[in-house]
Order: structure tokens, then sequence, then C-alpha cells
């Protein structure tokens, strides 16, 4: 991917609701809080198109185009990479409550190559005018140290693919 690690402290500014909430030598957790005015239902089948709001910069591809999103237990969250004719499995989907829940498992960007887990959870509720979604993501491993000098940096990237969504649902038509 094109995560360069100093330029993710430049990016635009993260949802109001973006945390670090712990983080070691050996694993993070961050969780990033958008809140929506469309139904929980269109929050969720939003989220699920990752291709029409996750930022192309952070993507191996460089084009948000070629990620998919299989939201069934066992499905993907891929990319093709046209030019080679290969593609990465970025998460696995393990969990999935329609319109309430959704569970990933895998290591984002270059959290791969450091040989760490990862579970993101994704929860999607109803609130006055529209709806809360919740990504928490925790990650373990890093056989050399460092999540803690990570952590800041998948939370500001998340925080901007959090940004872009709550961009593209508002976008969406309405349910």
């Amino acid at each position: 991917m094109k995560w360069i690690i100093a330029a993710a402290f430049c990016l635009g500014s993260t949802p109001a609701a973006a945390e670090v909430v712990s983080s070691g030598a050996n694993g993070f957790r961050v969780r990033q809080t958008v809140q929506l005015v469309v139904p929980v239902q269109a929050a969720y089948q939003t989220f699920t198109r990752i291709d029409g709001w996750w930022d192309g910069e952070h993507t191996y591809s460089g084009e948000s185009a070629n990620l998919s999103l299989s939201a069934s237990p066992g499905g993907c969250f891929c990319e093709r990479i046209p030019k080679s004719g290969g593609g990465i499995e970025h998460m696995r989907v393990v969990y999935v409550e329609p319109g309430q829940r959704l569970v990933l498992t895998g290591s984002l960007g270059p959290l791969l190559f450091e040989g760490t887990a990862g579970v993101m959870d994704v929860k999607f509720e109803r609130i006055a005018g529209g709806s809360r979604v919740v990504l928490d993501y925790k990650v373990a491993g890093f056989a050399e140290g460092n999540g803690q000098g990570m952590a800041p940096l998948v939370d500001t990237v998340l925080g901007e693919q959090m940004k872009r969504y709550r961009t593209f649902a508002a976008s969406r038509p309405k349910n």
C-alpha cells in the first residue's frame, strides 16, 4: 500500500470521536465513531460499498474501485491488482448481523508484514436522526515491538477513511 508513515501525520482532521484506546509494544486498540443522518440499514449497506468511500491512496493498486467487501461469513475485504493480475485479502468477514454488526479479521496495510493479527468490529446503532457507527480495531503481534508507534498512524488513517465513509453515506439516496 502507499502507506507513507510521514504522510499519515499530515492527513486532515479525523472525526470528532477518534481515539487510541490503548497501546503497548505488542499491540493497540483504536476506535472511530461517526454519526450519520441515514437509517441504520442504509449506514450498513453503504459501509459494504467500500469501493465508493475508501481512499485509493491507501490501496496497493492505487484505485479504490478495485476494492470489494462481501458481507457474509467467510466473505472477503479484497483488492484486485489489475496491473499484475494479482490481488490481496485485506480482511476476512467472520461475523455478520446485517444492519447491526460486522466483524472482520486481518491486518491492514503495512501491518500485514509485521506478523500481526487484527480484529475490526463495526457496530451500527439507531440514534435520533439517523445512526451511529463505531469501528473498533484491535491489533496484536508486532514481533519487533512498536505497537505504540503504529497506533496513532493507524488511528489517523482509519479516521480519514471514516470521514470519507460519512461523506459518501450523506451523498447516497435516503431509504
